[in-house]
């Protein structure tokens, strides 16, 4: 982990340090991005679009195309529950993009058709987003980018899940059935990925092969700006109290109080929901689910989702 780095642009005037090992992965990064943009142009009219979530892989991605030389925009997906440190980085990363010309926009999440933050989510779902069930993410931050092919900071290095259902290039479809993973540019399945009639979101991760040595090997190198929330010990970005963030969670909420009151007022609306619906529920207060949903293992009367009806309902069961 890198405690401390200078927050110097990438133009940063001098000699390059990477190895050659860094500097291939750099090329073949750069190839798979111009391949992406010649199907985004044939395929869609349009550039590729970056999705840019204030991450040190997002960092990485906007270099990677901008050395690639190609046309792109970027797209930040706004999930609401953001810390305030990535939120005055994205700004700063836009104003500057957009000073270069580069086109950049904030996607704001819809569910059921209207506009939606994490905090009105969470009754309207009336049950916490959890490790198993992050529906947060599907509404919150997988919305953008439909009928555009895309750049992603994915990296199989991420999770062991990542290394069997994503690939360089994919098609984003809810139907297993549907889904094409191609992972070189040769793949026999390629034309069948360029003439699918499917019209709606293409992906390409061109460092999803980037080990974490190589992604911070690149940043330090290139001298690349990334969000100050690395220098203050975080080791990912992502929404304030995922809950794919464990135990860290309880370092976020003490340096973010404020959101951590935001959770459970947002559980006390969501057990208000579900008191109007006559549903069951364990939970007396709003700080019950808070400890519940942080898995405090003291907590009396530990539920499940299948305890949760409106999970059993989404899911069939």
């Amino acid at each position: 982990m890198y405690k401390t780095r200078e927050r110097r642009w990438s133009s940063w005037p001098g000699k390059r340090y990477l190895t050659p090992f860094c500097m291939d992965l750099e090329q073949k990064a750069i190839e798979r991005v111009r391949t992406a943009s010649e199907m985004s142009l044939a395929l869609y009219g349009s550039p590729l679009l970056v999705t840019d979530s204030g991450g040190k892989d997002s960092a990485i991605c906007r270099e990677i195309v901008r050395r690639a030389g190609i046309p792109y925009e970027v797209q930040h997906n706004l999930t609401t529950a953001d810390a305030p440190q990535t939120i005055y980085y994205l700004r700063e990363n836009f104003k500057r993009l957009e000073q270069e010309g580069i086109s950049c926009q904030v996607n704001y999440p819809f569910y059921k058709g209207k506009r939606v933050s994490m905090w009105r989510l969470i009754p309207m779902k009336k049950f916490p987003p959890t490790r198993i069930q992050r529906y947060c993410c599907q509404i919150l931050k997988e919305g953008g980018g439909m009928g555009r092919f895309i750049i992603t900071g994915v990296r199989w290095d991420e999770s062991v899940k990542r290394k069997s259902n994503r690939g360089i290039y994919e098609n984003f479809t809810k139907d297993p059935s549907k889904k094409l993973i191609l992972n070189n540019d040769n793949d026999e399945r390629r034309l069948l990925f360029e003439n699918c009639s499917l019209k709606g979101k293409r992906i390409c991760n061109p460092i999803v092969d980037w080990k974490d040595r190589d992604v911070w090997e690149y940043i330090e190198s290139e001298r690349l700006l990334v969000n100050p929330l690395y220098e203050m010990g975080f080791f990912r970005v992502g929404c304030i109290g995922c809950p794919m963030a464990g135990k860290i969670r309880w370092k976020e909420f003490s340096l973010f109080p404020t959101y951590k009151h935001a959770y459970i007022q947002a559980f006390d609306r969501m057990l208000e929901c579900i008191h109007s619906t006559s549903s069951r529920t364990g939970w007396k207060t709003a700080e019950d689910v808070f400890y519940w949903w942080m898995e405090e293992e003291q907590i009396e009367g530990q539920l499940k989702l299948e305890d949760f009806e409106e999970w059993r309902i989404e899911n069939g069961i």
